[in-house]
């Protein structure tokens, strides 16, 4: 039977070290949890079963296993050592037999995103990264529909559009938009950035090195690879849709808990074919996945066993090619979900209904 691994590590340190070992979770705290990490070897998580494709019915397994540094780890180390402790991860996949391995989080932005640790496996990789464009311009074109935003007469910003993963979703926004803006850190990669989509933009295209243009945004795409939280509640006008790709979260706490008149999504949850069965919790409702995971196992039920998404020059073709191949095997996007709870219908007539309030307001 064809199979597949997929890397998960601990984002919230004390929250999901405590989804496997409930006791270390308790005792050690999140500065502790990072140092010991440095000494913890891989570990295996779970099996996958009953992952099946709706149009060929063939069925997949597949693992989740953990690389246990966290992303404030991952950044402190030096390189070398982050990649070796991911490829030692991968040597467990190879060892449990798995076709293809995807690399989740902060696994697929460490360094040359996925290059070094596939060149180090006998197995491919993917870093997840096509689909998780597909399934982040998705989710704003459908957000979009839900707040009566019409895409075409709409600001849309993208923040870490210089990324492997942003500047893709920011060719393909900027298709369809009537202006877009480009936030990133680097004015001249923007610059660059810019220039190479002017030449098929319809959108009028805006680069900027600060949050507080995303006040003339009504809708956002935030991929960066920080850390900490960059979008603030005060960075955001009523009405708008935010839509958070980034792990960790790109989108602090407190816009959830003062901002009622803004819909912020969670980036690309996915419903996985078949009665499939994570056999771990990882904060998601049953049957759904993160679209970087669904991109392995779509490329597993494909029989795809080939390094797919590596690196960082991500190509919108490759976007349409994983995204055809997981439409044929019955992957489809899933309903929205904000800071880990499902967004109800009543809630997105709540926050139009604060924003019609606030924009009177104003």
């Amino acid at each position: 039977m064809d199979s597949f691994a997929f890397i998960i590590h601990p984002i919230d340190p004390k929250r999901d070290v405590s989804r496997k070992f409930p006791f270390l979770g308790r005792v050690l705290n999140e500065r502790q949890i990072d140092f010991f990490s440095t000494f913890f070897p891989p570990v295996y998580i779970s099996e996958i079963e009953g992952v099946t494709s709706q149009t060929t019915g063939k069925v997949v397994k597949g693992w989740f296993i953990a690389c246990p540094y966290t992303p404030r780890r991952m950044m402190e180390l030096p390189e070398r050592t982050v990649y070796r402790k991911i490829i030692q991860t991968g040597r467990m996949a190879e060892q449990l037999g798995a076709n293809i391995l995807g690399l989740g989080a902060f696994t697929s932005v460490v360094g040359d995103a996925g290059l070094t640790i596939a060149k180090a496996l006998d197995i491919p990789v993917t870093t997840g990264d096509s689909f998780t464009v597909a399934m982040a311009v998705q989710a704003i074109r459908d957000a979009a529909r839900v707040m009566d935003i019409k895409i075409e007469d709409a600001t849309v910003a993208v923040v870490g559009a210089t990324g492997a993963i942003g500047h893709v979703c920011a060719e393909l926004l900027a298709g369809e938009a009537a202006r877009v803006l480009l936030i990133a850190r680097d004015e001249k990669k923007l610059e660059s950035l810019r220039d190479r989509l002017k030449c098929q933009a319809r959108s009028e295209l805006v680069v900027s090195t600060k949050m507080d243009v995303l006040r003339d945004a009504q809708l956002i795409l935030t991929v960066t690879s920080s850390i900490h939280d960059v979008i603030h509640p005060e960075h955001l006008q009523p009405g708008s849709v935010v839509c958070d790709v980034a792990r960790p979260r790109d989108v602090s706490a407190m816009v959830a808990a003062v901002r009622d008149d803004i819909l912020v999504i969670d980036g690309g949850m996915v419903d996985v074919p078949g009665p499939v069965n994570f056999n771990f919790n990882f904060g998601f409702p049953e049957g759904k996945a993160y679209a970087c995971m669904a991109e392995t196992i779509a490329l597993a039920l494909e029989g795809r066993f080939e390094d797919y998404t590596i690196g960082k020059d991500i190509t919108s073709e490759r976007v349409k090619d994983i995204t055809a191949i997981a439409e044929r095997h019955g992957f489809r996007m899933s309903g929205f979900r904000s800071f880990e709870r499902e967004v109800t219908s009543e809630q997105i007539e709540t926050v139009r209904k604060n924003a019609r309030k606030g924009s009177q307001h104003s």
